[in-house]
C-alpha cells in the first residue's frame, strides 16, 4: 500500500526529502528568533523584541507552507523536532549578525531545493519555490538595512536606544 501511494505522489521522493530538510530549518529559525526576543526582552530591546516575536511567526508560516504543500502532492510531511537553539548573545549587534547568518544559510538551502527540482524535472516545486526565493532577498535585504542603520548609529550612548526605535520600521 504504501510502495503505491509513493508512486502516485506529484512530487519527487527526492524533493519531498529536501522539503522536509527545509520544514526542519523553518522551524529552528522560528525558535531561534524566539530565544532572540526573550534576549531583546530581558536586555531593554523592546522594539526589536516585538521584531523577533513576528519574524518567529513567519518562520513558522513558511513552516507550514511547505507542510501544506507535502500534503496537498501526496507527500509525508515530518513534524520537526527542534534543538540546539543559542539563547546567548553578546549585543544586539551579535543578535542582528546571527540573523543575517541564519537567513542566508536558508536562502542556499532553498536555492538548492530549486536546482535539485529543476534538475528531476519537479516543475510543481520548482514553481512552489519562487515564492520563497523572493522572500528571501526580502528577508536578508530587512537585516542588511538594520545592520546599516546601526553602523551608521553607533552603539555608544543613545546609539542603542536609537537603534531599538528604528526598528520599529522594519515591523510590518
Amino acid at each position: 500500500m504504501k510502495d503505491i501511494a509513493r508512486q502516485s505522489m506529484s512530487i519527487k521522493v527526492e524533493s519531498m526529502d529536501l522539503l522536509n530538510g527545509q520544514i526542519q530549518m523553518e522551524a529552528h529559525a522560528s525558535a531561534t528568533y524566539l530565544a532572540m526576543a526573550s534576549w531583546c526582552e530581558q536586555n531593554g530591546f523592546f522594539t526589536s523584541a516585538k521584531f523577533f516575536f513576528k519574524q518567529a511567526e513567519e518562520e513558522r508560516e513558511h513552516m507550514m507552507k511547505i507542510f501544506n504543500f507535502l500534503v496537498d502532492t501526496g507527500g509525508n510531511p515530518i513534524s520537526p523536532e527542534v534543538t540546539n537553539i543559542n539563547h546567548d548573545y553578546s549585543s544586539i549587534v551579535d543578535v542582528f549578525e546571527s540573523t543575517l547568518e541564519h537567513e542566508v544559510k536558508v536562502t542556499k538551502s532553498i536555492h538548492n531545493i530549486v536546482k535539485k527540482a529543476r534538475e528531476s524535472g519537479d516543475i510543481a516545486t520548482e514553481r512552489f519555490l519562487d515564492w520563497f526565493v523572493m522572500e528571501q532577498v526580502e528577508e536578508e535585504n530587512t537585516v542588511r538595512d538594520i545592520l546599516d542603520m546601526i553602523e551608521v548609529t553607533g552603539t555608544e550612548g543613545v546609539g542603542l536606544q536609537m537603534i531599538d526605535n528604528q526598528v520599529a520600521n522594519w515591523i510590518d
